[in-house]
């Protein structure tokens, strides 16, 4: 699996390795008892730093979808898929809501957002 890092982005990057992560076990593709790479070899595909991509880990493991296992790695947990999906929609969520908000303080109309996405969705 290729994680993609935008640093320009407004996540920060610890937080897109674990979203990306977190997809890829909702998608399935990445699944129960598979091997992570380690936090230092992650860090040096991506060209960042080791307490960014250990912080990363930290948070998917507080969150149960990795466990450590002692001189061996990070593996996948097993997991409710529609728990973690739900999860996610409310972060989803929580990210349109505040985006709706600037936008209303910008002085966008409820009509320009719904043509904004749906230009962006190619609909």
């Amino acid at each position: 699996m290729k994680i993609v890092i935008k640093p320009q982005g407004t996540m920060a990057i610890y937080e897109q390795i674990v979203n990306q992560w977190k997809n890829a076990i909702v998608t399935g593709e990445l699944r129960a008892g598979e091997a992570l790479p380690s936090i230092r070899k992650l860090a040096s595909d991506l060209q960042v730093s080791v307490i960014t991509t250990k912080r990363a880990y930290e948070e998917l493991e507080k969150e149960g979808l990795i466990r450590s296992v002692a001189g061996k790695g990070f593996y996948v947990c097993e997991y409710n898929q529609d728990y973690l999906k739900e999860k996610q929609l409310m972060m989803l969520e929580k990210r349109l809501s505040e985006v709706i908000g600037e936008c209303e303080s910008a002085g966008v109309t409820p009509e320009e957002i719904l043509e904004m996405v749906q230009t962006l969705l190619g609909v």
